[in-house]
């Protein structure tokens, strides 16, 4: 089974999100996409993070009603920080029955040099890449393995999620309905 992967610290998921994620269902051969919420980012501050299980609980709010997706917390039981490279070696081990497929935006891959593993990740791996504005990396869009989609963006962050929230401004339709319920019932940001 082709399964997506969908990394993120997910802070929160919102349709931008989701937009993604249904496109690589719809248009590409993914039969199912994992979201896998990453505890720690090594590349992001640990501070501006929701805790973990609320932000797994806010993507499992959100895919509920799609068995297609998943929210998954793999990087929960791994050392912190959370690198790519050792959840899917994770991943491979504990499931060889699937073709797992890295989906990330053309700003990660811009930077997927600075990740460790990054060679192994590129060769070892299909990333299957949307366009984000203003990042381009020819070099590796050229790689065999790598595959770039034209997918309907969002020009939406869960930064600017989080600021909104911060200037007691709605989120309504940024998020999906029980997510902004849940970010309100739990006072979150």
């Amino acid at each position: 089974m082709k399964t997506g992967l969908f990394f993120g610290s997910f802070n929160p998921i919102h349709v931008g999100h989701l937009i993604i994620a249904n496109y690589m269902l719809q248009f590409t051969e993914v039969e199912e996409v994992w979201f896998v919420v990453s505890p720690q980012n090594p590349f992001k501050i640990h501070d501006t993070l929701a805790d973990e299980n609320d932000r797994l609980t806010m993507v499992r709010l959100a895919v509920e009603d799609n068995p297609r997706l998943k929210a998954v917390d793999i990087e929960f039981s791994l050392s912190k920080p959370s690198f790519t490279i050792h959840t899917l070696h994770h991943l491979k081990e504990n499931h060889p029955d699937r073709e797992f497929i890295l989906i990330m935006g053309s700003d990660n891959l811009a930077g997927l040099h600075k990740w460790k593993g990054f060679e192994e990740i590129i060769t070892g791996f299909s990333l299957f890449v949307y366009h984000r504005e203003g990042f381009d990396n020819q070099y590796l869009k050229a790689r065999e393995n790598v595959r770039v989609f034209d997918a309907p963006v969002l020009n939406i962050s869960a930064t600017f999620i989080r600021e909104v929230l911060q200037a007691n401004k709605s989120i309504r339709y940024l998020v999906p309905e029980e997510v902004e319920a849940y970010i309100n019932e739990k006072k979150l940001y």
